[in-house]
């Protein structure tokens, strides 16, 4: 059925109207950016961090509610378990208050009966360790974009590799524009998502772009329109792009779901990377270089010359 719609001039008009609402995206989503910002896990703006286990299965809710009645800051609570919890505190401007903070709830949970609670452990992480990962963080992702660059220039003719970079950039703006609207801790792991997520998109703008380029290569007498071959190309590989961003995100949506809250994060940014990424492949990938040119003379220049010094060899 999804093929039906991708023929003739019904098929470049939803790729179009498809890269007309990226680019709403992308513009909503830098603004939301620049008047939110990111909300920053403790990963990277420091605090707190205590592991404590109960002596008998406690509901998150009635947990936090009670630690609650005896810390005065910002605090995080999640379960790792049905008795094991994991408390993040925000820094406050005194040290001396968040220590004090930490010793009234810890006190409070170990004394209580029917908590009965016990800390594992107890740690403060530093926003300088935390500037230091995140500035680490940054130059991988920036690293790991150079080396795609590299690699779609010489893979690919310049229009191609153009479009794979577009949207790539697209699907990681609109991952962190959904964690800014919405507000979701940014931490480590999600940092690391955005990485997988530059292999995801990459790999499914490459499998269009190269058949683009074969069906481009064999239409050397032009028979056939830049429009035209490239819903070819995309009704071509889009049985197998659906297939594969389908198990992949079950599989996504099983963390998410059953992970918890430690991974909700990781699984969120992979969860909405893939489904961006599959839709830029097609809006983006395929069709910013139809716009900027691209046909088959792209390739008939570099075959007519390669045979043209072979017959010039003696």
């Amino acid at each position: 059925m999804l093929n039906t719609f991708l023929k003739g001039e019904k098929g470049t008009r939803l790729r179009f109207m498809g890269m007309l609402l990226s680019a709403i995206l992308v513009l909503l989503s830098v603004f939301t950016l620049a008047q939110k910002g990111l909300n920053f896990g403790l990963d990277f703006t420091g605090g707190y961090l205590t592991e404590f286990t109960t002596s008998q299965s406690v509901e998150l809710k009635e947990l936090q509610s009670f630690i609650a009645q005896n810390h005065n800051g910002e605090f995080e609570l999640t379960a790792q378990g049905n008795s094991h919890f994991q408390l993040r505190e925000a820094p406050s401007a005194s040290t001396t208050s968040t220590t004090a903070n930490s010793l009234d709830w810890q006190s409070a949970v170990t004394q209580n009966d029917d908590i009965n609670a016990q800390v594992l452990s107890s740690a403060y992480i530093g926003s300088q360790v935390g500037d230091e990962l995140f500035d680490q963080g940054c130059l991988a992702m920036f690293t790991a974009m150079i080396a795609v660059m590299l690699y779609l220039a010489v893979r690919f003719e310049w229009r191609l590799a153009v479009g794979s970079v577009v949207a790539l950039v697209h699907d990681l703006i609109l991952v962190l524009g959904l964690f800014s609207l919405l507000q979701i801790e940014f931490n480590l792991t999600v940092l690391a998502s955005l990485l997988a997520i530059i292999g995801y998109s990459l790999n499914d703008s490459i499998i269009v772009g190269d058949r683009v380029r074969e069906l481009l290569r064999v239409q050397s007498n032009n028979v056939l329109s830049p429009a035209t071959i490239i819903n070819n190309a995309i009704k071509s590989t889009l049985t197998r792009t659906l297939i594969t961003s389908g198990t992949t995100l079950a599989t996504v949506a099983s963390v998410w779901l059953l992970a918890g809250a430690p991974l909700q994060g990781f699984a969120i940014a992979l969860f909405t990377g893939i489904v961006v990424g599959t839709f830029s492949s097609i809006c983006i990938a395929a069709t910013l270089p139809e716009l900027m040119g691209l046909s088959a003379k792209n390739y008939e220049v570099k075959v007519d010359a390669h045979t043209q010094t072979l017959l010039d060899m003696p």
